[in-house]
């Protein structure tokens, strides 16, 4: 069994991409470390950051290899690794995860075996969320299982001060930069370096 934990910065990142486009569609990856406990047997998944992918056209492979490949190079810079893959459906009631979704996320889980795989329930961005809206699955004996909300744990006071509130009144999504974005333009910088400050600078208020 493995522990998982979700950074501050991980955690707000997801969401800011999902409000940034509640029309579409949106995934993105998840890059982690990983720390082995006394007890070989558990793992503690601790995610560090996400990286935006898509919000047009999730599954075109060309784009999404190249997307993958510079994420994969980043992650070793950062002393990371890929270990997962998130999205959000374009129907706000939907939470199923289709195949092409399901292929990159199987592709994670054969470089990395812990590997999750995150959906975001729509209904439950708001301005001001009482609920987490993560939908947490972890590869386990080949299969994707889903983890119970309380297996699942996030950096202190991410669920339940007023940073998330306070990044969504100030519209800092529309600061967030997935790889479409930088396809268009790639000035823009996919790894967020300004907004990552913004996220840890709302979370020093806040808790």
């Amino acid at each position: 069994m493995a522990d998982i934990s979700f950074s501050s910065r991980a955690y707000c990142k997801i969401i800011l991409h999902a409000a940034k486009y509640p029309h579409c569609a949106i995934n993105g990856l998840l890059l982690a470390k990983q720390k082995s406990k006394s007890d070989s047997k558990n793992v503690e998944l601790r995610i560090e950051d996400a990286i935006p992918l898509f919000h047009i056209c999730l599954h075109v492979s060309p784009m999404a290899e190249i997307a993958l490949t510079m994420v994969d190079q980043y992650a070793m810079n950062k002393g990371l690794v890929l270990a997962g893959y998130y999205l959000a459906n374009e129907n706000i009631n939907d939470l199923s995860t289709d195949k092409p979704a399901h292929k990159i996320a199987d592709k994670i889980a054969e470089n990395y075996g812990n590997a999750i795989l995150v959906v975001v329930d729509n209904k439950e961005i708001t301005l001001g969320m009482s609920s987490n809206p993560l939908r947490v699955s972890q590869f386990m004996d080949g299969k994707w299982k889903l983890k119970d909300i309380i297996d699942v744990s996030y950096d202190k006071g991410v669920l339940h001060t007023d940073a998330m509130y306070s990044l969504l009144q100030a519209e800092q999504y529309r600061n967030l930069i997935d790889f479409d974005n930088h396809l268009d333009d790639i000035s823009l910088d996919w790894q967020n370096r300004k907004l990552n400050k913004v996220i840890e600078e709302a979370m020093k208020y806040c808790q």
